[in-house]
């Protein structure tokens, strides 16, 4: 008998699909405290989580037949994946369950924003004063609304919207211009178009890219007036910004789902009378909570007989059907993809992997890994180690491997380009015979390097003083240099990959994009 454990309380619909498996005993701990449930775990082969159980090394060494984790929901932070992945151990999440939810949820902000429901209710019924005249709200029907983000969500709330009449364009750089067109959505390659909108909702993940991608910079290019939403991700809007903006009556209304830190219960914009607030309810129907117990049990059953680990996040690195040193090849891949797609922000169109050594012979394994890194920047949690190929044919993304017997310059070498609208790219890497992971060239600039953390990439012309133009630069704002690694072409240019140990603003990259030598500068994460 195959056993699962549910750690958390989910929909009944998921128990009943789990208790009626003839195969499979049921565990249903979810009223357990944490420390008993610990003590019940050391016979069970998956077991299903939400946010209360923290999966991290004392959970993990209490559970020694483990094969697999379902995280009934979108969010791991709960999750030590690293940890898992190096136990065997496959993590799973139920990523599209709760996207009409999520749609509704900001719609719902969207109207309440524009006609004040929530001010006019609290009036009339705790107040019982009978007011219309406090209450002139305006129409979404000719409004303009920004859509930052374009996947499930924010194409979906394009569509409602639309149907209101009102007039939407879109913000992703990630996609292919098409996608919001043949919806009849204007598409945009310039931020500041959104930021002109007169309602602004955004539908990204929280990576280093959009973290305070709305500030105090961005909100006074704004309308006055301007109507921000957010059921996203907390950290999106600075929400010391956003507080000042609102506080002023630049921004005339905020509907906030979520919060920088949770529970949002002492944050300030709680203190504003123009800030509709929700305590981070995007998935909270009864729908979407019996659909992701209903996705959960089943996953959960599938990996327990050893079938499939749909929306597996990781791959664990025990696998005994490829060497030791794979992982560490796959880990490289994942990077270059990564790295690829956080310098040319264009729409993919194709990438091209060449395996040359050794590692050529699981070149196919490695696609999805490339895959995964070109994509991640968008897609954040919704891509995974399974559904990456899917994703890349449903983008029309073409990928192309080649594999080649032995490399010229290194034992093992991994090149991957990307193709876009904006041109192609070639990152390529190694790993030395210690496991240690390290770039080799970057198009034709050919350098070492360890691709890890905050890296500026600075391309100029190779004339004297740039270095030290640089060094006063970040200096100045009192950036430590972790790494300076200097590379050169046969065109009269340099390259210089910097890695940092602070974070470097945006208007840190302005002033280093100034420096009359500069042909280009991009900060990247690792």
């Amino acid at each position: 008998m195959y056993k699962i454990a549910v750690c958390d309380h989910i929909h009944q619909k998921g128990l009943d699909m789990l208790f009626s498996q003839s195969d499979i005993t049921t565990f249903n701990f979810a009223d357990l405290p944490k420390d008993e449930l610990l003590k019940s775990l050391d016979t069970i082969d998956v077991v299903i989580t939400r946010s209360s159980t923290a999966v991290g090394e004392t959970f993990l060494s209490s559970v020694p037949k483990l094969k697999a984790i379902v995280r009934a929901g979108v969010g791991v932070d709960n999750v030590d994946i690293e940890a898992c992945s190096k136990r065997g151990i496959v993590v799973m999440n139920v990523p599209t369950a709760n996207t009409i939810a999520a749609v509704e949820l900001t719609m719902t902000h969207i109207l309440s924003a524009i006609r004040n429901f929530p001010g006019a209710n609290a009036q009339l019924k705790e107040a019982r004063k009978w007011k219309r005249e406090d209450w002139y709200g305006t129409e979404l029907k000719g409004k303009k609304v920004g859509i930052i983000g374009f996947g499930n969500i924010g194409s979906r709330v394009g569509i409602r919207c639309k149907a209101f009449e009102a007039e939407v364009i879109t913000y992703d750089p990630y996609i292919l211009p098409s996608k919001a067109i043949d919806l009849g959505i204007d598409y945009t390659k310039q931020f500041d178009e959104i930021l002109a909108c007169d309602i602004i909702t955004i539908h990204t993940p929280k990576n280093a890219e959009t973290k305070n991608m709305i500030t105090a910079k961005e909100i006074a290019k704004m309308k006055d007036g301007v109507i921000l939403i957010n059921c996203a991700r907390g950290g999106l809007y600075n929400e010391e910004d956003l507080y000042k903006g609102l506080e002023s009556g630049k921004i005339r209304w905020a509907g906030i789902d979520v919060f920088d830190k949770e529970p949002g219960t002492n944050c300030k914009l709680l203190d504003l009378p123009n800030v509709y607030v929700t305590p981070h309810i995007g998935a909270n129907t009864l729908e979407s909570q019996e659909e992701i117990a209903k996705q959960a049990a089943q996953a959960a059953m599938e990996a327990a007989r050893g079938i499939a680990y749909p929306n597996a996040l990781n791959l664990p690195s025990n696998n005994e059907q490829v060497p030791s040193f794979f992982g560490f090849y796959a880990e490289l891949t994942q990077k270059l993809g990564f790295l690829c797609s956080q310098l040319d922000k264009g729409a993919i169109t194709s990438i091209q992997i060449v395996a040359q050594g050794e590692i050529s012979k699981y070149i196919d394994l490695l696609e999805t890994y490339a895959i995964v890194g070109v994509l991640k920047p968008s897609l954040d949690d919704k891509i995974n180690y399974v559904n990456a190929p899917f994703l890349a044919k449903e983008r029309g993304i073409e990928v192309k491997k080649l594999a080649k017997e032995s490399s010229k310059s290194y034992k093992n070498l991994i090149t991957l380009t990307s193709h876009t609208s904006n041109g192609s790219l070639s990152v390529s890497g190694t790993v030395f015979d210690d496991n240690i992971i390290r770039l080799s060239a970057i198009n034709e600039f050919e350098a070492l390097i360890e691709p890890k953390g905050r890296m500026i990439l600075f391309r100029n012309t190779d004339v004297p003083g740039v270095i030290g133009n640089v060094g006063q630069i970040l200096g100045k704002h009192r950036i430590n240099i972790a790494d300076f690694r200097l590379a050169r072409n046969k065109n009269n240019e340099a390259l210089a990959v910097i890695l940092i140990d602070n974070e470097a603003t945006s208007d840190v990259m302005q002033e280093l994009a100034d420096i009359e030598a500069c042909l280009s500068v991009h900060l990247v994460v690792i």
